[in-house]
């Protein structure tokens, strides 16, 4: 009788300490998995998928937009793509209305947004910067042999002046306000920048307004078949305007772009990435070094450009915490 007491007990000694050697080693595993991450090893950043508005394929938000949706898919583990728009005022409103998470814009047109003014008619609220990343050259376009040599030869003729409420048309107005003109001395059309090289191939357009990083494609591909001019700004009137509009800044076009055989001088603005203020921080953190720290995976001549030093400069809004996390740990500062 002892003896079977014996076995009983040992066995639920066996039993109990096998139990407690399990639970230890559940809380282990438990405390091998990383705050945050899911049961497949990845962060859980609160979304699955996510959705980049750039631009129309002639510009260079489009090509750019594939490259970063790559990136930040291959950090995060998130299905991240890139979609076409009009750019950036319509960018600014697909964020409004939570159709994207992530855009392209101009820092100009992030401004108006946010402040509820020019095409903006009320403020959008849920947005935040995460960095500047190259100049937006404004170009005005023409063909060699067209009379069209200054801005002012702009009167009166048939002026592409971008797509209705984008930030191309915004500068067109600026820069001829510059020039005593507005949109109404010249056959105003609202084109995109590749019907905007279609226009001014086939003759029905004398000149277009293409606020975009240099080169651009369907610049190029216009020059590769029309010999094409870049009508420059004066200086005194790139003075007046980066004057009245501080977001401009003076920008030299270089010799041998389009196949010009001198420097262009015109302004440009800031290109510029945007998110939803609702993303994580985790998740916006991880996407800023994605990009940052991947520039030279970029094949665009612009990603030369694109450096986490200047990544603050002129942005003109508040920026989202998770980038502000990662620029405060480079010891970034704006300029």
């Amino acid at each position: 009788m002892k003896r079977k007491q014996k076995f009983l007990m040992a066995a639920f000694v066996l039993t109990l300490s096998l139990l407690l050697a399990a639970c230890g080693g559940d809380k282990n595993a438990d405390n091998g998995k990383q705050s945050g991450e899911n049961d497949g090893g990845k962060k859980d950043y609160g979304i699955k998928f996510l959705t980049i508005a750039s631009g129309g394929t002639g510009g260079t938000y489009y090509p750019l937009g594939g490259t970063f949706a790559t990136l930040i898919g291959d950090a995060t583990g998130i299905e991240a793509n890139s979609i076409t728009s009009n750019a950036s005022a319509e960018n600014m409103a697909s964020i409004q209305k939570e159709d994207v998470e992530v855009a392209f814009t101009q820092t100009d047109i992030a401004t108006y947004a946010t402040e509820g003014t020019n095409m903006f008619e009320e403020k959008i609220d849920n947005v935040q910067g995460l960095g500047t990343l190259y100049p937006e050259t404004i170009q005005i376009v023409a063909l060699k042999g067209s009379g069209i040599e200054t801005v002012a030869d702009l009167k009166g003729k048939t002026v592409s002046v971008g797509e209705a409420g984008s930030g191309t048309r915004a500068n067109a107005e600026q820069i001829l306000e510059m020039y005593d003109m507005s949109v109404e001395d010249v056959k105003a059309r609202n084109l995109s920048f590749d019907d905007s090289s279609t226009g001014l191939q086939d003759g029905t357009i004398d000149a277009a307004f293409i606020t975009a990083g240099t080169p651009t494609g369907a610049v190029e591909g216009l020059s590769a078949t029309k010999d094409v001019i870049i009508v420059p700004l004066d200086n005194d009137k790139i003075e007046a305007l980066i004057e009245k509009y501080p977001y401009y800044a003076k920008e030299t076009i270089p010799e041998g772009t389009y196949g010009a055989d001198h420097e262009v001088e015109t302004v440009a603005v800031q290109a510029m990435l945007v998110v939803r203020s609702d993303l994580t921080e985790d998740l916006v953190y991880d996407m800023t070094k994605a990009i940052f720290e991947n520039t030279d995976k970029i094949g665009h001549a612009k990603g030369e450009l694109i450096k986490t030093e200047n990544a603050l400069n002129g942005m003109g809004i508040d920026i989202h915490p998770g980038a502000q996390k990662y620029f405060d740990e480079k010891g970034v500062k704006a300029e």
